[in-house]
């Protein structure tokens, strides 16, 4: 039972100090899931190792958690706005640190996998809902602000995942990867059940989409597989499965629009500005995507830094997101978030454009300044997108444009994946001959990519 009265006017939000305390509750929640999603790659090996398993096989600690996320994205946004937002957050909060004590007491492989689907699915949970919320939780005039600090303790998160999982491995060993999750866990519990409050009966969906469920799931989640898969499968296995993604996207799309209480309403979509919001969110993560996964190949093979080195160079993007995030948001609620969102994405584009025309014997100095640039755009486009996002949609509909929002993010990056993917095996792999292509290629076609998001904000000017 809720120790604060669940009594709040939508338009208002929450009063202090139970909006922020409100507030922190979806923070730790997004910077759990940010490191939970980047501090187990680095521990791979020693995972392995200690549970006595190949290494191909300990991918899967990554990828089910991946997997189960993306499945579920669009049935927990479903799923939320007819349980209650607020009720479903707090159930994925439980479930997102109960599987990561599950993951550190996890004596087998099996066990550890099933341990981190089941986080995946907290994680679609929480996020599905998450964003959503702060529409609730504040006002009109301050959702920028939140939204810059959302998407601060999202690059934060994701930052310091490598970092600090080396650093468990380190001094001690891989269960403590997952039981850091434990003491953020309980605060956040605390926070959300003080301060969330209890969900109006009045204005739930009513009705499931089963068939939609089912089709979505599939769909996304044998595209990350074969993302995931790429260069360890066969071609036509992977062509395959990927025809087979994109016809049950297609099925899914006609169920939608024939069923009764569809999993992703389309009349969402009947707002321009949203539609073009979401448009170049999707493609701006499908850039951003390409980048963080290339860079490392940049710095480790074509110019041959330590991985130390590599996340030193790597660092002013994070930072710059940071700085700007908050920065931005707060501008939002002053100026028109679409002019923000617009100049981020062409910072974004020029800085991928940057890296595309590295110098052949490119020095720290001649990464740091792209690096930033691209860090700054980021920072610059997200919390205004978002804010554009959730402002131009009913209210009612909160929750689908948080789980699309979430889709977009998880899809695009795994589109990103793939083309990194494709590029190397187009290169012939990565060799030190001619070392500058495969960068010309990824950052390139990442810069065209961002080019692409930058018009779809601009169209939103138009009125």
């Amino acid at each position: 039972m809720s120790l604060i009265n669940n009594g709040s006017n939508v338009e208002q939000g929450f009063e202090a100090p139970r909006r922020y305390l409100a507030a922190t509750a979806i923070l730790i929640g997004v910077l759990m899931s940010a490191l939970d999603s980047s501090i187990v790659n680095i521990a791979l090996p020693s995972i392995a190792m200690s549970l006595q398993i190949d290494s191909s096989s300990s991918i899967w600690i990554v990828n089910g958690y991946q997997v189960a996320s993306a499945a579920m994205m669009l049935i927990c946004a479903s799923l939320g706005s007819r349980i209650g937002e607020k009720r479903f957050y707090k159930l994925g909060i439980v479930l997102f640190t109960l599987s990561s004590l599950g993951c550190s007491l996890s004596p087998n492989f099996a066990i550890l996998v099933t341990m981190r689907m089941i986080q995946g699915v907290s994680y679609a949970i929480m996020i599905s809902v998450g964003l959503g919320l702060y529409r609730v939780i504040f006002p009109p005039h301050a959702l920028g602000t939140i939204l810059g600090l959302n998407a601060m303790a999202f690059a934060v998160g994701t930052a310091a995942g490598p970092a600090l999982g080396g650093l468990i491995i380190f001094y001690l060993s891989w269960p403590w990867l997952f039981y850091i999750n434990i003491p953020l866990g309980l605060l956040a519990i605390i926070f959300a059940f003080i301060s969330l409050g209890d969900d109006e009966e009045k204005g739930k969906e009513k009705g499931f989409d089963w068939s939609g469920a089912i089709t979505s799931a599939v769909a996304l989640g044998l595209m990350v597989v074969v993302v995931d898969q790429i260069g360890s499968w066969g071609n036509s296995t992977l062509l395959l499965c990927s025809l087979l993604s994109i016809l049950l996207f297609g099925i899914f799309f006609v169920i939608q629009i024939r069923s009764r209480y569809p999993l992703l309403p389309l009349d969402i979509f009947r707002s321009r500005a949203y539609t073009f919001a979401v448009l170049s969110s999707s493609s701006m993560f499908i850039a951003q995507g390409m980048a963080l996964v290339s860079l490392p190949f940049v710095l480790q093979h074509t110019y041959h830094y330590t991985v130390l080195e590599s996340a030193f160079i790597f660092t002013p993007w994070p930072v710059a997101v940071a700085f700007c995030a908050p920065l931005a948001g707060k501008l939002s609620n002053s100026f028109n978030p679409t002019q923000i969102s617009t100049i981020g994405v062409i910072f974004l584009c020029l800085g991928l454009g940057s890296l595309a025309l590295l110098p052949e014997m490119a020095t720290v100095k001649d990464f740091l300044w792209r690096v930033t640039i691209c860090g700054i755009g980021y920072g610059l486009f997200l919390p205004p997108n978002n804010k554009e996002m959730f402002t131009n949609v009913k209210a009612n509909r909160t929750v689908t444009a948080s789980g699309v929002l979430s889709t977009a993010r998880t899809t695009g990056q795994s589109i990103g994946a793939a083309l990194v993917a494709a590029v190397i095996a187009l290169l012939n792999g990565l060799t030190d001959s001619d070392n500058t292509q495969f960068a010309i290629w990824v950052f390139g076609i990442a810069s065209a990519i961002a080019a692409i998001s930058s018009v779809a904000s601009a169209l939103r000017l138009r009125r």
